[in-house]
């Protein structure tokens, strides 16, 4: 008998060949790649060579006062249209998912008028609603007494129209992005506050918009970037924005390239900015959806720069090698 049997001993078990994974070769990756970057450096050459781009006015007009006053009239249309987008599409979001039938028939009417024209018909619209009244007054209806009055052609201005007429519009598509996340979130969620006493308004803003967050922002990241550019047709009713200020100069140097470069980079530069805001803010609102957040690109430069950093060998290793 084998000397295992007999001694109750077992054999040793056969340890495998190790296996030597070979990486599998993808030749057409680094033809795309080698591609790419023929077409990049190409068109980087044609771009700083061509001397029609007339760089130099670029650079003397990129930081001119009016171009920078044009700049801060962008802005602040984005930020307040957005502002009465936002508040008003929360407010027609909450009165769609009513169960009255009236409420819940005002707003998608409000949203199918408002959805089905375009915005350059509507800032048209309120630009010349001095046609239709001439004048506004506050007081009672139908025949009441009136206390103030207000002449159209002094109260509605072009900044004032782009405001209204952008956040108007807006408000129809932000009504639709919180909705969609307001129905994301689970109806039990809605029936264990209602088991806790809270009402419905309560229940609506302590519970279900906290968690409709996350669905709700990468939608109104999108609207605020497109507001942006969108602010840029009030320059048909001669208000002072970005493109309108580069127009005034262009058509007096008659230079509309370069001028229009300058436009281009600026909206350029506050889309990237606002891009880097909504990463952040999503990732904020995205806690406790996955296990572990996302790494910034800030945080895989650094890992990728530790990796590429050699690694200090131990002793066992070290003696391994001198062996």
């Amino acid at each position: 008998m084998p000397e295992s049997v007999t001694t109750g001993t077992k054999s040793p078990a056969m340890r495998p060949d190790e296996i030597k994974a070979v990486p599998v070769r993808h030749p057409g990756r680094w033809i795309a790649v080698a591609v790419v970057l023929f077409l990049a450096v190409a068109l980087a050459d044609s771009i700083a060579t061509n001397e029609r781009f007339e760089w130099g006015i670029v650079r003397h007009y990129f930081f001119s006062s009016r171009v920078l006053h044009g700049l801060v009239l962008t802005l602040e249309l984005t930020v307040l249209s957005m502002a009465i987008g936002i508040a008003l599409g929360i407010l027609l979001a909450v009165m769609r998912l009513s169960p009255n039938p009236l409420v819940s028939g005002a707003s998608w009417l409000y949203i199918w008028f408002f959805r089905g024209t375009p915005v350059l018909v509507q800032i048209l619209l309120w630009y010349n609603i001095a046609a239709l009244y001439p004048r506004f007054s506050l007081g009672l209806p139908f025949g009441g007494p009136q206390f103030a009055h207000f002449s159209a052609a002094s109260l509605i201005t072009p900044f004032r129209v782009g405001v209204l007429a952008l956040g108007l519009n807006e408000g129809a598509y932000m009504a639709e992005i919180v909705r969609a996340g307001i129905l994301s979130v689970e109806e039990g969620q809605t029936d264990a506050a209602q088991s806790l006493g809270m009402t419905r308004l309560q229940t609506m803003r302590r519970i279900v918009l906290p968690q409709a967050m996350r669905v709700i922002l990468p939608p109104t990241g999108n609207e605020t970037i497109s507001m942006l550019k969108t602010t840029s047709l009030v320059a048909v009713i001669a208000a002072s924005d970005l493109l309108y200020s580069v127009q005034l100069i262009y058509s007096v140097n008659f230079r509309p390239i370069p001028l229009l470069l300058v436009a281009s980079a600026w909206y350029l530069i506050v889309t990237t900015v606002l891009t880097i805001g909504q990463y952040y803010l999503e990732r904020h609102f995205g806690r406790g959806a996955t296990r572990e957040l996302p790494e910034t690109p800030l945080q895989r430069l650094r890992r990728s720069i530790f990796s590429l950093r050699p690694t200090a060998k131990t002793p066992s290793e070290a003696s391994g090698e001198r062996r």
